[in-house]
């Protein structure tokens, strides 16, 4: 079957090429009442532009690429309903990649992106990130990158973040009001500037209400439901049992709570839990999980008005550091009960 070219229209309406082509990308210098009879010729013919030879006309895709640690905690996709809302408005087509945790999956779904002529990304980096000299790199070239939740400090570029450490010692005070004294910390991996942030709150709102904090206080855990199981075993297994834990997120959180009942353990009578995140399941796990509400598409949401206008500026770029408030959702994990 023979496709329709432009060249096809232009001999049906016995005008030149760059008559068509200029009609299909709104040129000035051309009548409307020529361009109306042109556009309607070509859907008569059946023929439509190619896509990529606009892209490269225009030098610009409209499409952004996405790039995620991982799908599995429900924190990255409701971020990027909030990026659709504003992207899909914007005509922008969304290419979303994960990176499983591996620094060099991220890296090549960078560089694939690149090679699609996306028009800029977001990105939330993993765990293993720390070498950033190929995104320094792009970024110094004028690419647009937004970062969000997992940022680095050696990366100049715009960057959305939640008040981590308010957020954590709010939470570590809540259980501090409720009387809890022993408690524990399930902080996250070291690498990541979050895991920081609420871990330091964690100790800081422990010094102002003059508790102790030892060496197991602290304890380092990874990001996964495994993760909490894992650790929560360990201390029952040393019979070094908290009267509260507060999780870097629900994830660790509600893996405590699982190894917990299953050992018969009563939350919170036995041990209080507050997660962060605030994740569905934390109201339909039993009992409901406490937890810090982070504003997901909110963040999504801001992070793709930052790259839209760097995108539309093609000015001066002033990198902004733009961070959201959160809420604390008190539940019956964390209620002492009187």
């Amino acid at each position: 079957m023979k496709h329709t070219t432009i060249k096809d229209v232009a001999k049906r309406l016995d005008c030149s090429v760059s008559t068509i082509s200029r009609a299909f990308n709104d040129k000035y210098d051309i009548r409307k009442e020529t361009r109306d009879l042109i556009l309607a010729t070509a859907k008569e013919m059946g023929y439509s532009p190619n896509p990529m030879a606009q892209s490269l006309l225009k030098q610009c895709s409209n499409q952004i690429g996405v790039v995620v640690p991982e799908f599995i905690n429900p924190f990255f996709p409701e971020v990027i309903i909030g990026i659709q809302e504003v992207l899909l408005k914007k005509g922008y087509q969304i290419l979303i990649m994960q990176s499983n945790e591996s620094y060099i999956h991220e890296l090549e779904n960078v560089k694939a992106l690149e090679n699609n002529m996306v028009d800029g990304m977001i990105l939330s980096l993993t765990m293993e990130t720390k070498n950033v000299e190929y995104y320094n790199k792009l970024i110094k070239q004028g690419f647009p990158i937004v970062l969000f939740n997992r940022v680095s400090t050696d990366m100049d570029t715009h960057k959305v973040l939640l008040d981590d450490y308010k957020w954590a010692f709010f939470a570590t005070e809540h259980l501090i009001y409720q009387g809890y004294k022993k408690i524990y910390h399930f902080s996250g991996p070291t690498g990541l500037i979050f895991t920081q942030n609420r871990k330091n709150a964690f100790i800081d709102a422990l010094r102002k209400h003059k508790i102790t904090i030892d060496n197991s206080s602290i304890i380092e855990t990874g990001l996964m439901i495994c993760d909490g199981e894992r650790e929560m075993e360990k201390l029952i297994k040393k019979n070094n049992m908290p009267d509260a834990i507060f999780a870097v997120n629900d994830m660790t959180a509600i893996g405590a709570m699982k190894v917990l009942k299953k050992n018969g353990f009563k939350i919170p009578e036995d041990v209080a839990l507050v997660g962060f995140t605030e994740t569905k399941l934390a109201e339909l796990i039993d009992p409901p999980l406490t937890s810090v509400a982070q504003p997901t598409h909110e963040i999504g949401r801001t992070a793709a008005r930052l790259l839209v206008d760097q995108i539309e500026s093609k000015g001066i770029f002033v990198p902004q550091t733009v961070i959201l408030n959160g809420r604390l959702n008190i539940r019956e994990s964390s209620m002492k009960l009187s």
